[in-house]
C-alpha cells in the first residue's frame, strides 16, 4: 500500500521546512511518496490554511498542523500499513 503524505507550505516558512526534514527523515522507513503543495498556488488553499502552515496530510486526512512529531508519525505510518 502506497502511503501519500502532503504538506502543505509556503514560501519562507521554517515550521514548514522544519516538518520536511522530519518527514523526509522518516519516509525511507514505510512505502510513502512525499508531495509539497504550495497554497500560494492556490487561491482557495491560501483562504483556508493561510496562517495555519505547515498542514501534514496523510491519505486525504490532517494529522500534523503547525509541528510534526517524529514519534507520532512513525506511529501513524505504522497503524497504516499493518
Amino acid at each position: 500500500m502506497q502511503i501519500q503524505i502532503e504538506i502543505l507550505t509556503k514560501k519562507d516558512c521554517e515550521l514548514c521546512d522544519d516538518a520536511k526534514k522530519i518527514v523526509e527523515r522518516v519516509l525511507p522507513d514505510f512505502p510513502a511518496i512525499l508531495k509539497m503543495v504550495d497554497i500560494e498556488s492556490s487561491a482557495d488553499l491560501f483562504e483556508i490554511y493561510k496562517e495555519k502552515i505547515p498542514v501534514v496530510i496523510i491519505n486525504g486526512k490532517e494529522n500534523f498542523v503547525y509541528k510534526v512529531n517524529e514519534t507520532t508519525l512513525r506511529k501513524k505510518l505504522e497503524k497504516i500499513i499493518y
